[in-house]
């Protein structure tokens, strides 16, 4: 990772770093246009604020529409608010953003999402795996701007999720200084509740179906050849 870095300052066009391969990481100072990590492969994106801009990131668009549409991996941080359809067929990109317009993580199959302020409507559309963290201050998203069709909404109970979300955040504070991150990070036990976990039907069957087969193959009893075993003294 990080073997090529490029600094970049202003505002890029259309499909920044599109398929962008693993060990090359676009830093950019200021904003996106569409299609931002369109088929990430690994790479690394960083679109953040300048040092002198005094808002929230969760009260600025930053990125425009679809960004990591059909990413397959690498990770990407967006310290500001996305358009529509974030994350739209991400198969298996690691992601933080600060708010998405409607439609976020429609069709998604793989990868993490982490939103850190309020969502557009018809969040989830169509996905099928993945995990996707979601902060709720509001109180809206569950009753409001979620599609349940596909997924189960559930607290962050689990402490496996608990580390991959906090994991997640320390990233995207490391990569963006996002004044967001750093005050939930500094006041953890009060911003977990507000957390909603959007897991998929078909990753939760997946994922049971993975852990029968293992428990299966645990009592399988190795064949011996019958012969008594030699035991040398």
């Amino acid at each position: 990772d990080d073997t090529i870095h490029i600094q970049c300052n202003g505002t890029a066009g259309q499909s920044f770093g599109a398929f962008l391969a693993r060990g090359v990481t676009l830093d950019l100072v200021g904003e996106g246009n569409d299609y931002v990590g369109k088929g990430l492969s690994g790479g690394r994106i960083i679109v953040r604020s300048p040092n002198d801009f005094r808002g929230l990131g969760t009260d600025h668009i930053i990125v425009g529409n679809t960004e990591l549409y059909g990413a397959t991996g690498g990770e990407a941080y967006f310290n500001g608010v996305a358009v529509e359809r974030f994350a739209v067929r991400n198969s298996g990109a690691a992601a933080v953003v600060e708010g998405t317009g409607d439609h976020g993580c429609e069709y998604m199959t793989g990868g993490t999402v982490v939103v850190l302020g309020a969502t557009g409507r018809n969040f989830a559309a169509g996905m099928s795996g993945g995990i996707a963290y979601v902060l709720d201050e509001r109180g809206q998203f569950v009753d409001f701007r979620c599609n349940k069709a596909s997924v189960d909404l559930e607290p962050v109970m689990d402490v496996e999720d608990q580390n991959l979300l906090k994991a997640t955040i320390y990233r995207h504070f490391d990569a963006t200084q996002s004044p967001r991150a750093r005050h939930i990070l500094e006041n953890w036990n009060t911003m977990l509740p507000k957390f909603v976990k959007v897991f998929p039907h078909e990753f939760r069957k997946a994922l049971a179906r993975k852990k029968a087969q293992a428990a299966a193959a645990a009592t399988v009893i190795p064949a011996t050849s019958g012969q008594p075993a030699q035991v040398n003294a």
